[in-house]
């Protein structure tokens, strides 16, 4: 299964998104560990598209894709912004980053996902949640 949704930059659009992931996910059988894994994810991901990627400018597009087969679940999120280097994002659990307001959602997302690959570019980002089902 491939569901393909394209949004237009603004944070409202994160309920059409949300809305997928419990399609999908209740349809598959999905246990309740994994679709908060993934729900937090996916949500993170787009939700710094929209703010991050493309600026909050609502001209531009967020394209997430899902893809479901018998041993994973493959979630792509791609902005037409500039892009980030994510080996220079600080880890928000040490000490002199600890109170910042912002910085959470991709460490969230390495942790959440079992395997997360950001494009050369650095607005596409592919999480893998494995042994999805119960």
């Amino acid at each position: 299964m491939i569901k393909k949704i394209k949004i237009k930059s603004k944070v409202e659009n994160l309920r059409a998104v949300e809305n997928a992931i419990d399609n999908i996910t209740g349809e598959a059988g999905i246990s309740q560990d994994n679709y908060g894994k993934i729900l937090v994810s996916t949500l993170e991901a787009v939700n710094n598209a929209i703010i991050h990627g493309n600026k909050a400018d609502t001209e531009k597009i967020v394209d997430i894709e899902i893809k479901l087969n018998n041993e994973e679940l493959i979630i792509i999120v791609e902005d037409e912004g500039n892009g980030f280097i994510p080996d220079i994002i600080p880890d928000p659990t040490e000490p002199e980053h600890i109170e910042a307001i912002n910085g959470r959602g991709i460490y969230l997302m390495t942790k959440l996902a079992d395997n997360i690959k950001f494009n050369k570019r650095g607005n596409r980002v592919t999480m893998k949640f494995k042994k999805i089902r119960t």
